[in-house]
């Protein structure tokens, strides 16, 4: 399940765009929370990333990028993950558990501008009903909090209302329906799909920062 549109999609769009990291703080490549490890992708990951979820057709038929059919699509992915952490504070994160050191599965923040990101999760289906995409969302609040986001947002299926749900307990509220505003490539619609729009407005207070574990 993911509740943003894909972010490598969105990540691919911007990432030429260079913001002033002089403002900004970079945020940390490794970040615990109770139970997960979120961590920066890296080339050893690009197997572990295509089985566990990336070309599972139930667990991408709600995100915005086409299932990966081959290990190269994951390394794509890799070379957008690579250039949006480059050019911005933070990108995509693995998420582990900590118990296990097991990959199941991403989130990450995908900037727009150095003051507005979007955020989102995809799990492996044995991830599924844990608490772990709320626990991940968590952790993206503050990442974003401590490298100067002012709005994060996330937008859902229209119909996808596990994924609503999610972004809910995940301290996100509830915009408005927008229509005809993105693609989801593997459910086969063929043309742009309605979204849910959640979003959260946050104080860039400097004491937030200490709260990531890194």
């Amino acid at each position: 399940m993911e509740s943003a549109r894909g972010l490598g999609e969105r990540q691919a769009a911007v990432a030429s765009q260079r913001p002033p990291l002089a403002s900004c703080m970079r945020a940390p490549e490794r970040i615990e929370t109770d139970r997960l490890v979120l961590q920066r992708p890296t080339a050893a990951d690009v197997d572990a990333i295509f089985r566990t979820y990336a070309s599972d057709p139930e667990v991408t038929r709600y995100v915005g990028f086409p299932r990966h059919r081959r290990v190269e699509d994951t390394r794509a992915f890799l070379d957008i993950s690579h250039a949006h952490w480059t050019k911005w504070p933070a990108g995509p994160y693995l998420i582990r558990l900590r118990a296990s050191d097991a990959l199941v599965g991403s989130t990450g923040l995908a900037f727009d501008t150095p003051q507005r990101a979007q955020t989102g999760y995809v799990l492996a289906t044995a991830a599924w009903g844990h608490g772990y995409a709320t626990e991940a969302l968590h952790a993206m609040v503050d990442v974003a909090r401590a490298t100067g986001v002012v709005r994060l947002y996330a937008v859902c299926h229209h119909t996808h209302r596990a994924s609503a749900r999610v972004l809910e307990k995940g301290g996100f509220t509830f915009e408005g329906r927008l229509r005809r505003y993105a693609e989801f490539p593997n459910l086969g619609s063929g043309g742009l799909d309605d979204v849910l729009c959640f979003a959260v407005v946050l104080e860039n207070l400097s004491s937030t920062e200490g709260e990531m574990r890194s």
